[in-house]
């Protein structure tokens, strides 16, 4: 008899892990991920959500990742990088150009007139560069992937088909190497972020902003300016860097199996799926904006040229401000140069 109960406690000790719930058998996972820009933006909608997906269908539905788009958890868009660091947010979309001379190696890909027209190239470009060169700039998160977006245009109440149309022009800049070239080039540059643009251009603190097409439609930009000037071919006249950042100690207590998951879905191939994004719905952007008839601009080959010869001394400055902060700014410029050219 004693016999008989040890036999039927061992069957009912093996057979109790087939009884517990499915979360106790493999541990799942919510993150939340936290950004600036409503819910309808492309880039919330077109890229984080599928995104998000992706990795959820890659982990059999164990790693959940729940978006908080427009700030919902509270903050102001600067204070982003320091929620992912922090713990306030598990992942954070952000700009590094929102905290001006924080992440001073990335700006070389923000410097006038070195980036590609095309979001895909930008994003190879940022995501490689990253990998290479800023893992002590991003050390205080864990990078999920990084990216540059499409070329960015001068959307204005007024048109802009010279330089001489820019002189005085208050005109919102995101990263500080925007704002340096367009004082360069005769405008009074204000910055802030995206999300604070369509209120200043109501009340006339603005006069235009520099943004790529896809964010026109969350901000419903083309009602309030009907202007938007476009520069040909690359490289153009500017873009801006974001990142995926994630929360260091997050990353590091998820299952080994589950990081694993993550880390497929991160790097180039979040950065590929973002870039392809990007040159997509310029397409499908800039093509809204015709139809509703507002004044397409596209500046003259000679005119761009006169542009960027305004704009060398905001190169040639960073040049000189990475030698004083000790890392060698020409060998980053050289090389995001050739990683420009090699992907285009």
């Amino acid at each position: 008899m004693v016999q008989r109960r040890h036999l039927l406690g061992l069957a009912a000790g093996l057979a109790a892990p087939a009884l517990l719930p499915r979360g106790a058998r493999a541990e799942e996972v919510t993150l939340r991920l936290h950004h600036f820009l409503p819910a309808v933006s492309n880039v919330h909608r077109n890229f984080l959500l599928p995104w998000s997906r992706k990795v959820e269908e890659a982990s059999n539905g164990r790693l959940k990742i729940r978006i908080f788009p427009a700030m919902q958890l509270g903050g102001a868009p600067p204070q982003l990088f320091d929620q992912a660091r922090d713990g306030v947010a598990d992942i954070a979309w952000t700009l590094p150009g929102y905290t001006p001379g924080r992440f001073p190696r990335i700006e070389v890909l923000e410097l006038p007139f070195i980036a590609s027209r095309s979001g895909l190239v930008n994003a190879k470009v940022t995501q490689e560069f990253a990998q290479k060169h800023l893992a002590a700039e991003f050390g205080e998160v864990h990078p999920l992937c990084f990216w540059s977006h499409d070329g960015g245009l001068i959307h204005a109440r007024r048109p802009v088909r010279q330089l001489a149309d820019l002189q005085g022009m208050k005109l919102r800049f995101p990263t500080r190497q925007a704002g340096e070239a367009l004082r360069a080039l005769g405008a009074a540059p204000v910055g802030m972020p995206v999300p604070q643009v369509p209120e200043a251009l109501s009340q006339g603190v603005l006069d235009g902003t520099v943004l790529p097409w896809e964010v026109v439609p969350s901000l419903k930009l083309q009602e309030l300016v009907r202007n938007h000037t476009a520069f040909p071919g690359s490289p153009t006249f500017y873009t801006a860097s974001n990142v995926l950042a994630m929360n260091k100690a997050k990353y590091q207590a998820l299952p080994a199996d589950l990081r694993a998951v993550l880390d497929a879905q991160s790097g180039e191939a979040a950065a590929s799926l973002v870039g392809a994004m990007l040159d997509e719905q310029g397409v499908t952007v800039s093509e809204m904006v015709r139809r509703r008839g507002n004044t397409m601009i596209e500046l003259a080959p000679e005119e761009v040229a006169r542009w960027r010869d305004a704009c060398r001394p905001v190169t040639e400055a960073w040049l000189a401000q990475g030698k004083d902060r000790g890392f060698d700014a020409a060998a980053l410029l050289n090389d995001a140069r050739a990683s420009f050219a090699r992907h285009a």
